[in-house]
């Protein structure tokens, strides 16, 4: 069985780099990151989807009466992000063109998110509970706008696409049962798309911390902001079963990322 699970995820991934080649969708920046991805799916099929999503969170929110209630707040939010946006050209010119966005939502929630395009969205208990300084939102801001960046939502779907076509074509190949076809999705769930959104997220990570630096925010806020959300988090799942690094091992991540980044900042500042 454990061959032929291993057989089954082998013929996900090569059906999906039978069906496209790999590229990048970003330049490398001052911390290099320069992994190739697979991109099944068009950017304009996942815009498309994220504009719809983010246009229904926003529906709701206002009909409750939850969006953008505290406007000094969303102005906060907005110069942090013009700074930001105004240092996206390093990783990709066009990101600039961006019709971005910046709104809140009343909400207890430690949660923001930056959907693909450039709308971003601030849930105010992140800022609120956490007490974050503007360097330790723009932490925040800089990781989420990075996702954006690297298209990782889109990569995301290519990759679940292309593990489900591998997975139906190899069930019909090897005969495999109902139950042996949903343990290979599993196998093909834990061995390919968890580890590759924990790449992610270092990407975000990565990318973040640069964008913030050059914007003349100091990096080292996003040591303190993880150690406030460490703090504020209860019961992490085994980082092997989670799609986020742990917070202990992504604080020593950034801190070993420092003397790449600190130099732009101090550049930033003259």
């Amino acid at each position: 069985m454990k061959k032929l699970l291993t057989t089954t995820v082998m013929a996900a991934s090569l059906s999906a780099l039978a069906l496209t080649g790999c590229t990048s969708t970003t330049s490398t920046g001052a911390v290099g990151v320069d992994r190739q991805q697979l991109l099944l799916v068009s950017n304009e099929q996942v815009l498309q989807l994220s504009a719809q999503s983010y246009a229904k969170t926003m529906q709701e929110a206002k009909a409750r009466g939850l969006l953008d209630t505290n406007k000094a707040q969303l102005n906060r939010l907005k110069n942090i992000s013009n700074r930001l946006i105004g240092q996206v050209g390093v990783y990709r010119p066009d990101a600039a063109k961006w019709q971005w966005e910046v709104h809140t939502i009343k909400s207890d929630q430690l949660n923001a998110f930056v959907m693909p395009g450039g709308k971003i969205m601030f849930y105010s208990g992140i800022i609120d509970r956490l007490n974050l300084t503007d360097d330790e939102i723009a932490a925040i801001m800089g990781h989420e706008m990075s996702h954006a960046l690297r298209e990782h939502s889109r990569e995301r779907i290519s990759r679940e696409y292309a593990t489900q076509t591998g997975i139906g074509v190899a069930a019909s190949i090897f005969g495999l049962s109902q139950g042996q076809a949903q343990l290979a999705n599993m196998a093909g769930d834990l061995g390919l798309s968890r580890p590759h959104s924990r790449t992610q997220e270092a990407e975000a990570d990565q990318i973040g911390l640069e964008l913030m630096a050059r914007a003349g925010y100091n990096p080292q806020a996003s040591i303190s902001l993880w150690q406030k959300m460490q703090r504020a988090s209860q019961g992490e799942p085994p980082q092997f079963l989670s799609t986020h690094p742990t917070s202990s091992n992504r604080i020593a991540e950034l801190q070993a990322l420092m003397p790449k980044v600190m130099p732009l900042y101090q550049k930033s500042r003259r």
